[in-house]
């Protein structure tokens, strides 16, 4: 299997572009152990080539830098005909080419509701009123000023694998679970602005937060967790949030479906209930079987997926694979992750690698030898609630089929004997 393969462009056939890339990419054991072979014959290697004889690119030549053009092919990539106008929809991250748990900024999935903006700092304002002693107006050098924390948090789109909810829809990870993103969030509390304003966290039981973009997005969000984790935030991964983020503010609510995380943060308003927002009673609600619907089931519930190998892959051979994966809960640590590779009748501990951190993304891997009969791969994670990752039968049988919100069953990856990789749904 080759990282080349992250994403096959239409126009090519996959196992022929996935051979032609071998070179370029960082394949499995096996395929390395065999070009290792090759190599002692291959007069190639005796020649050196321009970069080691050469003068290379001046310092600096790109002020702030980019990805290698070999590495063009790994990108984010909206699904079309999924909403009207692209303005108002996703561009999912590519999973399968990452490693680690951080996203880089570039490949940050989006998901907007009227376009996003390029917002001048200088003008920017984040108000808080309601329920408080005294309502303010920040600017963003006000809020900087302020002491500021930096912590690790996954974002989840409350929608995402959303469209595998009645049967398989989409080829690969980038698209069932390409909704998602870990980074470094750096800003103020969301607590110590309420401090500041003298809220009255006893009857305020809740916060609305509001965006300054043309949808005019609102969520409510309980009192109780704007007091725990909740940051407004200027900073992602070392830098500002790039445009498409929320720069120059946003809010990052831990644990919480990713609506909530309300971009180009412009007010706060502290009550004593819900509001009721358009996207808390027409959107970002659970359909029950019954035709009722539950609202503000926020929580992003224990999940996990197998990344590589992954649909839109192929093996190029038998022998030893490393099999990856992320798991993330929005109730806290990720405990344990267990791997099947016969479709869920036999289970192994995978590989946690550190670090394992509250609401966070956490890496796991674990070492598989493929003996080219098809098999089925599939992840289960536990958190430290001691929740555990359900089937999607499972899911079904509470949620019904017309579901397109909070799907964390597990996913399943079918290898054929040929090695390329597919989605299928094993109940």
């Amino acid at each position: 299997m080759t990282r080349a393969g992250r994403i096959l462009p239409a126009v090519e056939d996959r196992r022929g572009f996935l051979r032609k890339s071998l070179a370029l990419a960082s394949g499995g054991a096996v395929a390395i152990a065999a070009s290792g072979a090759r190599a002692q014959g291959d007069p190639a290697i005796l020649k050196l080539p321009a970069h080691s004889t050469g003068l290379g690119q001046p310092v600096a030549a790109h002020p702030y830098g980019l990805p290698s053009e070999y590495e063009k092919n790994l990108q984010r990539r909206e699904s079309p005909g999924l909403t009207r106008v692209s303005q108002a929809s996703v561009s999912f991250a590519p999973l399968q080419g990452m490693f680690g748990i951080i996203t880089p900024s570039g490949l940050h999935f989006e998901r907007h509701h009227q376009g996003w903006w390029d917002i001048d700092p200088r003008q920017h304002r984040l108000m808080l009123m309601g329920m408080v002693r005294q309502p303010k107006v920040y600017t963003m050098d006000d809020l900087m000023r302020l002491p500021s924390v930096s912590r690790i948090h996954f974002i989840e789109c409350g929608a995402n694998s959303g469209m595998e909810w009645n049967n398989v829809s989409v080829p690969t990870v980038q698209y069932t679970h390409g909704m998602l993103a870990c980074c470094e969030f750096t800003g103020v509390r969301l607590a110590t602005l309420l401090e500041d304003c003298g809220a009255d966290t006893k009857k305020g039981r809740y916060v609305l937060a509001e965006g300054a973009d043309g949808s005019g997005l609102t969520r409510t969000i309980a009192m109780e967790r704007a007091l725990d984790d909740a940051i407004v935030a200027w900073g992602m991964n070392g830098e500002m949030l790039r445009p498409e983020n929320g720069y120059p503010l946003r809010l990052v609510v831990p644990g919480v479906q990713g609506v909530s995380w309300v971009k180009w943060l412009r007010r706060i308003e502290v009550g004593d209930q819900p509001w009721y927002t358009r996207e808390e009673t027409l959107h970002y609600i659970d359909l029950m079987p019954d035709g009722r619907h539950r609202q503000f089931t926020s929580i992003q519930e224990c999940k996990s997926v197998i990344t590589s190998p992954s649909g839109g892959q192929t093996l190029l051979d038998k022998g030893h694979y490393n099999v990856s994966g992320l798991a993330w809960s929005g109730r806290g640590r990720i405990r344990r992750v267990d791997v099947s590779f016969d479709g869920g009748r036999n289970w192994r501990t995978a590989r946690i690698e550190g670090p394992v951190l509250s609401k966070a993304l956490t890496r796991f891997n674990i070492s598989w030898t493929w003996d080219g009969a098809p098999a089925i791969l599939q992840s289960r994670a536990i958190d430290e609630t001691g929740y555990v990752q359900p089937k999607i039968a499972q899911l079904r049988a509470i949620r019904g089929t017309r579901s397109i919100y909070h799907n964390n069953a597990i996913q399943s990856w079918r290898v054929a004997a040929s090695g390329e990789v597919g989605n299928v749904q094993m109940d």
